[in-house]
């Protein structure tokens, strides 16, 4: 029996056996808009919506074939200007794979191109990947020709830094790329949780909470000297018989309010303004 040495799969090939054989959650809602909620976390994808453009080269001797796919997480593409309209896919597509033909001294000639998700069969599916952290996400998209569906995988690896997605692989159907990227690390649910039950259990958003705090605050303070003059007025005329200005509750007392406010403002202003030196006019001591 003679043994032959089996080549090792690439990393990338690597991880796309993994996320193809993990199991998948469906999205609640047909119409994906980039917000992806799992049990413990939260995946905002809006940061990475807009247009993106990935490829690849393969060496098809006398001429080189080039994949290039245009796609949009988050909403649909737009027509390309000066492309017919028989060179570009159809209206409603998110990611628009195309084979390009090149060859020296000839033109460059389109070969396919391919609807690979579409926003009327998208159905979302994702997977929160552990090791490495990230978060598989698969959209889908219509039959092409009479081949089978075509569908994307993007892995969106958890990193610090942001970097351009690449081109994994194509096999006819399914078109992996990999995008390494802060968004694949995801938000704690449970933080962002409880802040929201806090703002929920008191029926208003945090900065309406402090306002009315404020305003509570002045409430019961206004209310207390109502009832002290009240309390006070009514104790004076019963007590004494007082009319007038007796009615009011330690009369000498804020009768003195103003003058004591007068020697506190000119306290504070003699402190604050600068002292000058006496002259001595001209004389020098001796």
């Amino acid at each position: 029996m003679i043994l032959r040495r089996l080549p090792i799969p690439s990393a990338a090939l690597l991880l796309s056996f993994l996320v193809l054989h993990a199991p998948y959650t469906i999205a609640d809602e047909a119409a994906f808009d980039c917000l992806i909620t799992t049990e413990s976390l939260k995946f905002d994808l809006t940061s990475l919506g807009g247009e993106h453009t990935v490829s690849r080269t393969r060496s098809t001797p006398p001429s080189t074939m080039e994949d290039s796919v245009r796609f949009d997480l988050c909403s649909e593409l737009s027509s390309k200007g000066g492309v017919s309209q028989q060179d570009q896919c159809p209206e409603g597509t998110r990611a628009c794979l195309t084979k390009l033909n090149k060859k020296d001294d000839e033109k460059d000639r389109i070969i396919s191109v391919i609807p690979i998700v579409s926003s009327s069969s998208i159905e979302a599916a994702y997977n929160v990947l552990s090791s490495p952290k990230g978060l598989s996400l698969v959209l889908h998209g219509p039959k092409y020709a009479d081949g089978p569906a075509q569908y994307l995988n993007v892995t969106l690896l958890c990193t610090s830094d942001a970097s351009d997605p690449t081109f994994v692989s194509y096999n006819g159907s399914e078109l992996n790329l990999e995008w390494q990227t802060p968004v694949g690390c995801g938000d704690n649910k449970s933080s962002d949780d409880k802040n929201e039950g806090a703002d929920e259990g008191s029926g208003v958003p945090p900065s309406e909470t402090v306002g009315s705090g404020i305003g509570w605050f002045f409430l019961v303070l206004f209310l207390a000297l109502v009832a002290y003059f009240g309390l006070g007025a009514y104790y004076n005329y019963s007590t004494y018989g007082a009319t007038g200005k007796d009615l009011i509750p330690h009369r000498d007392f804020w009768q003195e309010v103003p003058y004591m406010l007068s020697d506190v403002v000119s306290h504070l202003c003699s402190s604050v303004r600068p002292r000058r030196a006496p002259s001595r006019g001209g004389y020098i001591s001796v």
